[in-house]
């Protein structure tokens, strides 16, 4: 099973540490998991222009065919002003429409403001299921207070929700193979 996680964050270090935190955990429980983070920050991304994918550059070609062959995507994201991250939203304008079919999209947000737990429910998860993703019934919002100033988690309790994300996508991804 190929895992891509996609942590929409351009600066900072916490989504890109609970992306690489749900890979991680979904390897305990399916050793055959082969996991990929990619890092927004690290690929050029180009903005949509409403063209064909081949003519974009190599990383957005390459990026968004590593999500359209995945099985299983979990992106992330912080929010600001009460939105998912631009960047994020730029590479999924580059998604066709049934690019998630058959797939299951799980989501990871971290934000500074405990009401922002709502933006994956009211922002991102329409734009998956839109785009056709099967969106588990757990998502994550971490705030800020769940990290030590090295971005290392502290929060018990979120890494019990990373457990349970990274159980529910495995699961759901399993019973549609069946």
């Amino acid at each position: 099973m190929k895992i891509v996680g996609v942590s929409g964050a351009l600066a900072g270090w916490k989504t890109n540490v609970m992306v690489h935190h749900v890979l991680e955990a979904t390897k305990q429980i399916d050793s055959n998991t082969v996991t990929e983070l990619i890092d927004l920050r690290d690929v050029d991304i180009e903005f949509v222009r409403g063209e064909p994918l081949a003519f974009y550059n190599d990383d957005t070609f390459q990026v968004v065919n590593k999500i359209i062959e995945a099985d299983i995507v979990i992106f992330g994201t912080p929010i600001y002003q009460a939105s998912i991250t631009g960047a994020l939203k730029n590479l999924l304008d580059h998604l066709p429409v049934n690019s998630l079919k058959q797939k299951v999209t799980g989501i990871v947000t971290t934000g500074s403001i405990d009401k922002h737990f709502l933006v994956s429910e009211y922002h991102l998860k329409p734009i998956l299921s839109y785009l056709k993703g099967l969106v588990p019934t757990i998502s994550i919002f971490a705030h800020n207070d769940s990290f030590n100033d090295i971005n290392e988690i502290i929060d018990a309790s979120l890494m019990d929700r990373i457990d349970a994300l990274a159980t529910e996508v495995i699961q759901l991804q399993a019973s549609l193979k069946k």
